[in-house]
């Protein structure tokens, strides 16, 4: 009997010991988690649900990633694709990234190529995917509809997508400008257009130059010819030869890459003659430095188009969670989108500056509608 009692107890004390042990751990664990804590506190860690939450967003914003698909015209086009491109690596430098981490391009020798580039941007998970030029539109169009969770961009034309936005430009406007600059400095009163693809879009480069000029001169004469291409710099001389054999001594280009073929022919006419005034008047991008030949220079002016500051500001927007889906965005004069080059002083005179800003003002009031097409720009030749 005694010896059963002697068990009991014995099997009580170790029973409460083992409670004691438990609570002992326990203490330790919640106070070592509470060191934890204050260690964290004392850190400037904080563990509040609202700054987690800021923490994964920007994370999530650090991790942003965009790619941009080029038209035939190549990325170092010196114009349109070029702008788009500098505009993505200023984005990409302001945020620490680097070509290949963070943003990257992809070149396009020829329309076959533009699908299988945006695609491949879309399957390495790229956020948002640019498509340069009025020519990706097919493209980006079913891009945008085959996986529905990517961003994407189409410069220069619409895209009917809930997941694509629409970047375009008033360049009717800005050829304006640049054709009453033509207008104003041509000594034979003859000038030229030359574009790349004959199209709605380079068809508004065309209808603005053609009435910027005609209002300063009603009797002036304006030849247009298309190279068909915006990559062959080749036939861009030819036609640039032909134009300035024809006494024509200003050209204006909106052909991209073709476009550099009419700077290299007045560039070597004005080396076998440096006395000759003969102009180019660039586009897209300030094309100054593309005229420069010995101390002479023949780029008059340049419609720039800021295509970067459009690319740019759609990074922006996308990186913040405000991608505009859906969206068409449009730039012109008053959004600061459009604008003209004065890089060349000795070219662009203060008279000339001044009568270019004079007709800018009455654009921007409304006095002066600049046309689109090639009926309203003989609608509006025939009102002058």
């Amino acid at each position: 009997m005694l010896k059963k009692r002697i068990l009991i107890l014995f099997a009580l004390m170790l029973t409460l010991g083992l409670v004691l042990a438990a609570c002992g751990s326990s203490d330790d664990e919640e106070k070592e988690k509470e060191e934890d804590t204050t260690t964290e506190t004392e850190n400037g860690s904080e563990t509040e649900e609202g700054t987690e939450e800021e923490g994964n967003e920007e994370a999530s914003a650090g991790d942003f990633t965009a790619g941009l698909v080029t038209d035939v015209g190549g990325v170092d086009d010196k114009s349109f694709n070029q702008s788009a491109w500098e505009g993505m690596e200023a984005w990409g430098s302001e945020n620490g990234l680097s070509q290949g981490n963070g943003y990257d391009y992809a070149q396009s020798s020829a329309a076959e190529d533009y699908l299988p580039n945006i695609t491949s941007f879309v399957r390495n998970d790229y956020n948002l995917v640019f498509g340069i030029g009025f020519l990706l539109k097919d493209d980006i169009e079913t891009a945008a509809k085959q996986y529905p969770e990517t961003n994407f961009a189409l410069v220069d034309d619409v895209v009917e997508a809930p997941n694509a936005t629409s970047i375009t430009f008033k360049e009717h406007q800005g050829s304006f400008l640049v054709g009453v600059a033509a207008a104003l400095k041509t000594e034979s009163d003859k000038i030229g257009f030359v574009g790349g693809v004959d199209s709605p879009l380079i068809n508004k480069f065309e209808s603005g130059f053609i009435a910027g000029a005609k209002s300063v001169n009603p009797d002036i004469e304006i030849q247009v010819e298309y190279a068909e291409s915006f990559d062959d710099a080749g036939k861009g001389k030819i036609i640039a030869s032909t134009m300035y054999n024809d006494g024509i001594d200003v050209i204006y280009h909106a052909a991209g890459g073709a476009g550099n073929g009419v700077f290299s022919e007045a560039k070597a006419i004005k080396e076998n003659d440096p006395d000759r005034q003969i102009w180019v008047i660039g586009v897209d991008r300030d094309q100054h430095e593309e005229g420069q030949v010995g101390d002479h220079n023949v780029t008059l002016t340049s419609m720039v188009k800021r295509v970067d500051v459009a690319v740019k500001d759609v990074l922006n927007r996308a990186q913040a969670g405000d991608f505009p889906g859906g969206e068409l965005l449009e730039y012109g004069l008053e959004e600061e989108g459009i604008t003209y080059s004065t890089a060349n002083a000795d070219a662009m005179t203060d008279d000339i500056i001044s009568e270019v800003e004079a007709w800018k003002e009455k654009i921007l009031n409304g006095e002066v509608d600049v046309p689109q097409t090639r009926e309203e720009t003989e609608a509006f030749v025939n009102g002058l």
